[in-house]
């Protein structure tokens, strides 16, 4: 597994409300960029109840094993 950092940002405005974005970026374990994008789009979806086409990504980034800082990821990819 490699370590991705993925940026990007996510519909955060309500029914009735001013349109708002709100912004994220995460760590996540995966196999390549594709499977990164996927577990994030599950993650946000299940956690914030976002459909995919409320959910832009700006940029996902191969990460070094020293850069990585979140534990559950360095643990997955073999870190710690």
């Amino acid at each position: 597994m490699k370590a991705f950092q993925v940026i990007g940002s996510y519909d955060a405005s309500r029914v009735g409300y001013r349109k708002s974005m709100q912004n994220f970026s995460v760590q996540v374990a995966a196999v390549d960029e594709n499977a990164a994008r996927e577990k994030v789009l599950s993650d946000l979806g299940s956690k914030h109840r976002k459909k995919r086409d409320e959910i832009v990504f700006a940029e996902v980034k191969l990460l070094a094993p020293a850069d990585v800082t979140d534990p559950i990821v360095q643990h997955q990819i073999g870190e710690k």
